[in-house]
């Protein structure tokens, strides 16, 4: 087979938008259609493969197809990649999480009075207001208020130096 310019030239014209329709429609990508085409005849003028004219058609249609399903794979396997690092990153956030809680938990414990641990227990974990934690402890919500101001001053300070 002649791979002078010229006649490459002409197969590019001739074969290109044939080659391009069908690499977008299994790709459904522009970029990827042009790309796929594209390395097809890179290939095929480095290669210089043996093709008689009655066939080059078909092995230019066979690349196409090969080149679109190499790009179909390698998509499949970025996905896969970005997924198994997502759930990586999620696993480390949610290590890093109960850590902090933990450190935060051991901070409530060494440094909080009894009282302020039941009011944080009552304001945060169980959602009452400063109204509903006063009457429950029968203390009032200026006290709660003042309980719960002195006992994040207190986490603050504490792992602003432990950090």
């Amino acid at each position: 087979m002649d791979y002078s310019r010229q006649w490459f030239g002409h197969l590019f014209k001739d074969n290109y938008p044939m080659m391009y329709r069908m690499a977008f429609s299994m790709v459904e990508n522009a970029d990827d259609a042009k790309d796929a085409v594209n390395q097809v005849f890179t290939q095929m003028w480095r290669g210089k493969p043996n093709v008689n004219e009655g066939s080059v058609r078909g092995y230019l249609l066979a690349a196409t197809r090969n080149q679109c399903l190499h790009i179909l794979r390698q998509r499949q396997l970025q996905r896969q990649l970005e997924e198994e690092l997502q759930r990586d990153e999620e696993v480390h956030q949610d290590e890093a999480r109960k850590e902090l809680m933990q450190e935060l938990q051991q901070v409530i414990e060494d440094n909080l009075t009894e009282q302020d641990r039941r009011v944080l227990q009552l304001h945060y974990d169980e959602e009452m207001t400063y109204a509903e934690t006063a009457t429950v402890l029968g203390i009032s919500t200026a006290a709660v208020n003042k309980h719960i101001t002195r006992s994040l001053a207190k986490i603050r300070q504490t792992l602003k130096i432990a950090k």
